[in-house]
């Protein structure tokens, strides 16, 4: 050793004696460490805790390095166990060792040899039990397998064959009291009473309390009962010191002793402090327990005197061997007896009860671990002491190779069986030790080698030998060291090793009481110490007197008191408890799959919630709205009646307000007092009614036969007779009959005609209607089988009321066309429409010729039959027409229509028109006539293709038609036609230059390039699929990949690169499964925050990244990372479950190692539940929380829910931030790994943190509103105050917030100002509560108690893909709805560029307004009229779809069509909006207006499309973008958004 290593150690010892010493004055010498550290200076940590056992001789493994040699190389252990150890048992000590020194033995071996750990990670060296085994499996299953878990290891050892795995010893090596002090200092402080220097005890303080967790005691389950818990189990100083009741006992005895010297030492000693006594008592015993060891019961054991000493050895090394360790406890084993004796003092031995009776003696078997705790302390006490009596007077079995039942065949279990084969584990443990072989040690210590098996006899039977030599091949070089001792006659090497063992610890040790350098005694004191003996150590601590016992305790000779009656043997005492297999999942799998199931519910509640959230916000929308609505309430008279009117039984009843009027019609009014129906009595004679005779006759039917019939529900019988009696009376003054009848409620209500029954009648009624007239075959109809014969006829003979009609048509029942239509058909003017009557007029507009067409609708418009149509006429005509589409002209309007219309026929001078003139007039359009239908609703799918071939444009299964079929296709003249007119229309602007765009004649698309076969086909879409989204598929491409990569670089790391933990071990799929999952919801769930980063991306979008990233897609990719992350979520919490389950089935000493933070070994192996893991741990609580934080975010995130609630969607996604909380300290318990999480969220966290503090910074600067507009359709103009250094660009949006409505609130909203102007302005549809709560907010009425204009909160702008409407020389436009609003700027911020001649890449732009009726948003008309204007350049062409009327090639859509094309010819602007732009029908045909555009623009690459409005809208654009892509012609780049 080194001078300063030796003045270091000189220091520590002198400056813990210093600090001792100052602390305890009548402490003079150097404290003995209870961690065993420091007893030798030149090597500090010999002999301490958790150092390594000593070899002896090199390691024998398989490998060299750590793997046990196991089957085939050495034999079964079960199998050798029977083989040398089965015996009968009853056989006495040759020396009449007393069991009192074998008990005696294993409590030294607690106190210098803790080696019963597991190893971490948990290692199993499994023993197979043989086919057929009589105890483990009397079944002969030959599945059988007893776990055997290998000890811990100092894991810096078994890496290479020059470091073979080593093993640790748990406690101090020394002879040092710690299996009556403890190991640690902490442990002794928590034994102590600090009183007295006395022990804690319990109750009569002769016993020690029971344990409360302070100490680490171990506590397997008593394998006799299952029973478990600290009950029964002492605060000892051996972790293992209450294994079974003898040896409990004898760790009682030294116990007792200790408080027995220290009340001694108190009473000589007063003035001393309990620390003084504890320091003087237990040095003291642990001198006395070393002198009893080495020189009373190692002599007694081994029959050999110890060397004497010779003082001590410093460089000694006494640490324990592997050999020991294998040798003391089997040698001690085959000592074993089956069962212990009690007596008392007297030497009465007592009777033990049992099962079955009482017993002369306690079964060593069933007192393993024993928690049966006698109620009264003093006669736990006593018990105790007859106990020791009993062993002192008891002589244990010989010592040979015979081990009793109760150790080879019931010693207690391990991990799930409750028992074992002790002799079978010693074995594994040797091999798990890597012990050399039997003839090499013998050659270590000494002793000669034995090379043939006859070397062993005579003293052991034949068959042993032959059965030992016949597992080893008869290779006694093989023969394993604890066998080979076994068998031995003189048990020469066990004691050899034994021997040696002690005499190192007695002469190593600095500490030992003989040792007159270390201070600790006197050379008087020294031989006083000597000179006690266990006997007196007894006497001391038991009842009885120094003479009941022998005076050598540990050996009983002939003629000491209290023999035994005699010696025990099995068939003498109690059977032992079988073997049992314990299931630790017993009970908790209905609990475990309650859980899981509602783990799976969290959604369905979550969607259950939302419901709710819905139905009460449209609720609360619903009221809003009737209180926005201008007043349509219609007083009701005071004579109307309250009733419920039932529908049908699966349809709610609603309440009703029933009206008499004059007129013979019966009204039936909603709360509100608009009129649901109109039942007219005209045409009755007599009315019926029937009342329900039962269920408090509450109940009234009013029998309709040509529509559907009345229920009415009454709150009681005399409202039901008030309106019955009023009815009547109302009868009788119009002339009707009324007729009453009464029958059950349960009939009547079968009797009744409801809406929904009259719908199907009406359906059939059409279907067959149609069916004749187009000839459909029966089939497609629908057959009229017999069950249905009644059905049918009850069909075709039903007849259509004047608002059934005007339903038919679309059309409200009071307007002029279905007025003028109506009694054109109404021949019999009953004021129904019969099949027959119906069929007529419809022949004439599916089959007929224009000229038919033409005079169906002159004989409509002839009022008074005279036939001619006069201008009033032809004005009422045009009038309901334009009535259809919602359309107010004014009569000044209509008239110069009219004048125009006739002067361009040549009919200026003419006052009336026979139909011939009607029908010239209409001549240019004979085409459109030819195709014009009468469009019904409610027309069945099964005959829509039928009706499409004969009238509709639009083909079905278009794209599938060959050349020829094509060719021969007399329908395609009128499609080229109409695609001609489309051409042409995009190429010409009346009134303006014909500029470079429009050189170009419109030309069909060539066909050949639809020749392509499907794969040719599916290529080239592909292809153009790529092009379009190139962008997105590398940004998917590369977060899928790093995605997969972290996921795979976690799984493969746990699954194979990971430090040993044996986590893999014990839950390979789910540790893969939940590790990787969660290494990407960290990275996921962190990642994702970029794409909310607006200002961030309105910035890159400017820049070169936006070449690369598609930043307009940030919203898009934010959903697809959520729903991936999603994914993952569900994939994690399924692999937690798979663990939760094998985490509750997996022993606490697997488990220990796991999660060594979490859980110690104490010996139960009893698993936590379940419910311990999803509700008692951070992970488990917080992973509960996150899953209900995702459902509700997921659920109140989908489309649907977003669009009904959008607060409910604010609010709950706001739960992020909680959600990033729970993640961080669900990671943060490192219950795995150590938190990782931070590494993905860091970055992306302050990123995310600038952009919203850049964002909150603008939100609280109050903006002034300078003009507030109520506009048409509930559209609201708000005009703002522009913030200084506000720049944006057309087609960009905002957030905005109403200082009055709250400020949390935010909504977004596309800008319809254009940068150069100097205010902001916004239009805002009141389709949801907080834009109905806007508007109403500036409406006058408001405006007026408030006084102002309220402010507004701005955030923005930001950027999305309409902005990129300037990159492409040719762009397109679609607006749908309200969805107009980007196109709104956009078309403003052109025009302006244009007129200061400003250098712009775009050339053309077509603007396609997608609305209801134009009436909707006039606002977006001004706008366009002020567009026109100023566009002098024929930058824009417009074009306006009214989507509100019937098909194209409707009759009313027809005559429109005629009258707008005349319109916009003779005064170059549109009948309906005012404007050049052209109106059109219909919805849009997206793909021939495209398909012009790749011809009228050829020289052009790609086409900018952009589209916002409903999602249908958008998704017929896309469609028509995909189909035309497939070409290889002109590109069409779409960009969209919804609302």
């Amino acid at each position: 050793m080194q001078p300063a290593e030796m003045m270091l150690s000189l220091t520590v010892v002198l400056l813990v004696t210093w600090t001792l010493g100052s602390a305890q004055e009548s402490i003079s010498w150097e404290v003995q460490r209870y961690d065993g550290w420091y007893n030798n200076l030149l090597h500090h940590s010999r002999g301490s805790v958790g150092a390594r056992l000593l070899r002896l001789l090199p390691a024998n493994y398989a490998d060299g390095v750590y793997q046990a040699l196991q089957e085939p190389h050495v034999p079964n252990a079960r199998q050798l166990s029977n083989a040398v150890a089965r015996g009968p048992s009853g056989l006495p000590s040759r020396r009449n060792t007393t069991a009192l020194a074998v008990f005696f033995g294993f409590h030294v071996l607690s106190d210098i040899l803790g080696t019963e750990k597991p190893g971490c990670p948990a290692e199993f060296l499994n023993i197979h039990i043989p086919s057929g085994d009589l105890v483990f499996d009397p079944a002969g299953t030959g599945d059988v397998v007893l776990p055997f878990q290998r000890i811990h290891w100092a894991m810096e050892t078994g890496q290479s064959p020059n470091s073979p795995r080593e093993q640790t010893n748990e406690v101090t090596a020394w002879l040092d009291g710690s299996s009556i002090y403890g190991p640690l200092h902490s442990w002794s402080d928590a034994l102590r009473s600090f009183s007295g220097g006395q022990l804690a005890s319990g109750p009569g303080g002769r016993i020690p309390r029971e344990t409360d967790g302070r100490v680490h005691m171990w506590k397997a389950l008593d394998p006799s009962t299952g029973q478990g818990g600290p009950q029964g189990i002492y605060d000892l100083g051996s972790a293992w010191g209450n294994e079974n009741r003898f040896l409990q006992a004898v760790s009682i005895a030294w116990f007792r002793y200790h408080n027995h010297l220290a009340a001694v030492l108190a009473q000589g000693h007063p003035t001393w402090s309990d620390e003084d006594l504890f320091q003087h008592t237990r040095k003291w015993v642990i001198a006395t327990f070393q002198s009893i060891v080495l020189y009373e019961w190692l002599p007694t054991l081994l029959g050999t005197q110890v060397p004497e000493y010779k003082g001590y050895q410093q460089h000694l090394d006494p640490s324990l061997s592997p050999e020991f360790v294998a040798a003391a406890g089997q040698f001690l084993a085959t000592m074993v007896p089956p069962g212990i004796y009690k007596r008392d003092p007297k030497c009465q031995f007592q009777k033990v009860p049992g099962p079955g009776g009482s017993f002369p003696a306690m079964r060593l078997c069933n007192s393993y671990w024993s928690r049966e705790s006698t109620r009264l302390q003093q006669a736990k006490e006593v018990d105790v002491d007859n106990l020791l009596l009993g062993m002192s007077s008891q002589i244990a079995e010989r010592e040979d190779n015979i081990v009793v039942e109760d150790l080879q065949d019931y010693w207690y279990g391990p991990l799930k069986y409750s028992r074992t084969d002790y002799v079978a584990s010693c074995l594994q443990r040797g091999r798990d030790l890597g012990l050399p072989t039997y003839n090499q040690a013998r050659e270590r210590f000494g002793l000669e080698p034995l090379w043939n098996w006859s070397d062993f006899a005579p003293h052991l039977e034949q068959q042993v030998l032959e059965k030992v030599a016949a597992l080893y091949a008869n290779n006694t070089a093989g023969l394993e060291l604890l066998p080979g001792g076994m068998l031995e006659a003189d048990g020469s090497l066990f004691s050899a090793i034994i021997l040696d063992q002690f005499v190192r610890l007695r002469d190593g040790d600095r500490f030992w009481f003989e040792n007159t350098k270390n201070g600790l005694f006197t050379v008087e004191e020294t031989r006083k110490i000597r000179n006690t003996t266990f006997h007196d150590v007894l006497a001391a601590v038991t009842y009885a007197d120094p003479t009941d016992l022998q005076r050598h305790v540990f050996v009983w000779s002939k003629g000491d008191p209290c023999p035994q009656p005699q010696q025990l043997t099995a068939q003498h005492l109690a059977n032992c408890t079988p073997m049992m297999v314990l299931d630790y999942f017993k009970g908790s799998g209905a609990g475990f799959g309650i859980i899981i199931v509602v783990l799976c519910c969290l959604p369905l509640v979550t969607l259950f919630v939302a419901w709710i959230v819905a139905i009460l916000r449209k609720r609360d929308f619903q009221k809003l709205q009737q209180k926005q609505s201008p007043s349509v309430q219609r007083e009701m008279t005071g004579e109307a009646i309250h009733a419920m009117e039932w529908h049908g039984p699966k349809t709610d009843s609603s309440p009703v307000y029933i009206q008499l009027q004059a007129d013979k019609v019966l009204k039936v009014l909603d709360r509100t007092g608009s009129v649901l129906r109109s039942i007219s009595l005209k045409a009755y004679q007599r009315v019926e009614v029937v009342l329900s005779s039962n269920k408090g006759n509450k109940a009234l039917l009013l029998k309709s036969p040509k529509e559907y019939d009345l229920v009415l529900l009454f709150s009681e019988e005399a409202e039901r007779s008030n309106f019955v009696g009023k009815l009547q009376g109302y009868l009788e003054e119009s002339g009707l009959e009324l007729h009453m009848s009464e029958m059950k409620e349960q009939s009547l209500m079968k009797r009744a005609v409801t809406q929904e029954q009259r719908k199907q009648t009406l359906e059939t009624f059409f279907r067959h209607l149609f069916a004749q007239v187009l000839e459909i075959n029966r089939s497609d109809a629908g057959e009229l089988n017999f069950e249905s014969s009644q059905k049918a006829k009850e069909s075709l003979t039903c007849e259509l009321s004047r608002a059934e009609f005007a339903e038919a048509l679309g059309l409200k029942a009071h307007s002029m066309f279905v007025d003028s239509m109506f009694s054109l058909a109404d021949k019999d003017g009953n004021g129904y429409i019969s099949f027959r009557e119906f069929l007529d007029i419809l022949v004439v507009f599916m089959k007929g010729s224009p000229q038919e067409k033409s005079k169906v609708m002159f004989r409509m418009y002839d009022i008074d039959e005279n036939g001619f149509l006069s201008k009033e006429e032809f004005l009422r005509m045009l009038r309901s027409f334009i009535e259809i589409s919602n359309n107010c002209l004014s009569r000044d309007q209509a008239e110069q229509v009219t004048e125009s219309m006739f002067q361009a026929s040549g009919f200026q001078d003419r006052d009336e028109l026979t139909w011939e003139d009607f029908h010239y007039m209409l001549r240019d359009h004979d085409s459109e006539l030819r195709l014009t239908q009468l469009c019904i609703k409610g027309v069945p799918e099964v005959l829509k293709q039928n009706l499409h071939n004969h009238a509709s444009f639009i083909r079905k299964k278009e794209a599938k038609r060959t050349i020829s079929e094509e060719e021969n296709d007399p329908n395609l003249d009128i499609v080229k036609s109409y695609m001609e007119q489309e051409g042409r229309e995009l190429r010409k602007r009346p009134g303006r230059k014909v500029n470079q765009y429009q050189l170009h004649l419109y030309t069909e698309a060539k066909r050949k390039k639809y020749e392509r076969n499907k794969v040719q086909q599916k290529i080239q879409e592909f292809k153009r699929f790529v092009e379009n989204y190139r962008r997105h598929i590398v940004c998917v491409v590369l977060f899928s990949a790093i995605t997969t990569g972290v996921f795979v670089e976690r799984a493969y790391y746990y699954a194979f690169a990971s430090p040993s933990t044996g986590i893999a071990q014990t839950t390979f799929v789910g540790i893969i499964i939940s590790r990787g999952s969660a290494a990407c919801i960290s990275f996921m769930y962190s990642y994702i925050l970029l794409t909310m980063c607006r200002n961030l991306i309105t910035v890159l979008r400017e820049t070169f990244l936006n070449h690369y990233i598609p930043f307009d897609a940030a919203v898009d990719f934010h959903r697809w990372v959520a729903m991936v992350a999603l994914i993952f979520s569900v994939l994690h919490t399924a692999g937690h479950i798979v663990n939760v389950y094998i985490f509750s089935v997996t022993p606490l000493s697997v488990l220990s190692c796991l999660f060594s933070n979490v859980f110690m070994d104490d010996g139960s192996q009893l698993p936590q539940k379940y419910y311990w893991w999803f509700f008692q741990t951070i992970p488990g609580m917080t992973g509960v929380l996150l899953l209900v934080i995702l459902a509700v975010i997921y659920v109140f995130a989908s489309h649907h829910f977003r669009r009904v609630s959008f607060q409910g969607f604010w609010i709950t996604h706001h739960l992020y931030m909680l959600l990033y909380v729970l993640v961080i300290i669900h990671g943060s318990y490192a219950l795995i790994q150590q938190p990782r999480f931070h590494i993905y969220f860091i970055i992306p966290a302050l990123i995310y943190s600038a952009d919203k503090l850049l964002s909150l910074s603008r939100k609280k600067v109050e903006i002034s509103v300078v003009k507030a507009e109520l506009l048409p359709s509930g559209v609201t103009h708000l005009q703002f105050q522009r913030p200084q250094d506000f720049d944006y660009k057309s087609g960009q949006w905002v957030r905005i917030a109403c200082v009055a409505l709250g400020t949390s609130e935010y909504h977004p909203f596309t800008l319809t100002s254009a940068p150069h102007e100097d205010t902001l302005s916004l239009h805002i549809r009141a389709v949801g509560p907080w834009t109905t709560r806007l508007r109403e907010l500036y409406s006058p009425e408001s405006l007026a108690l408030i006084g102002k204009l309220p402010k507004l909160y701005l955030d923005g702008p930001f950027g999305e893909g309409h902005q990129e409407w300037n990159k492409f020389k040719v762009s397109v436009l679609v607006g749908g709805g309200i969805g107009v609003t980007p196109f709104a700027s956009i078309l403003k911020d052109l025009v302006f560029k244009s007129s200061i001649s400003s250098k712009l890449q775009c050339k053309k732009i077509y603007f396609i307004w997608v609305t209801r009726t134009q009436r909707q948003f006039e606002w977006l008309a001004d706008i366009i009229r002020e567009v026109e204007e100023a566009d002098r350049n024929s930058l824009v062409s417009v074009h306006i779809y009214i989507t509100q009327l019937a098909e194209k090639f409707d009759l009313r859509t027809t005559m429109l069509y005629i009258c707008e094309r005349h319109f916009q010819k003779v005064l170059n602007k549109s009948l309906f909006t005012g404007l050049h732009a052209i109106t059109h029908f219909g919805r849009p045909p997206f793909v021939p207006f495209f398909s012009s555009l790749q011809e009228v623009h050829r020289e052009v690459q790609k086409i900018g499309v952009f589209s916002c409005g409903p999602p249908g809208m958008t998704k017929s654009v896309e469609k028509a973008c995909r189909q035309l892509n497939k070409k290889d012609q002109t590109y069409f780049a779409h960009h969209y958004e919804n609302f």
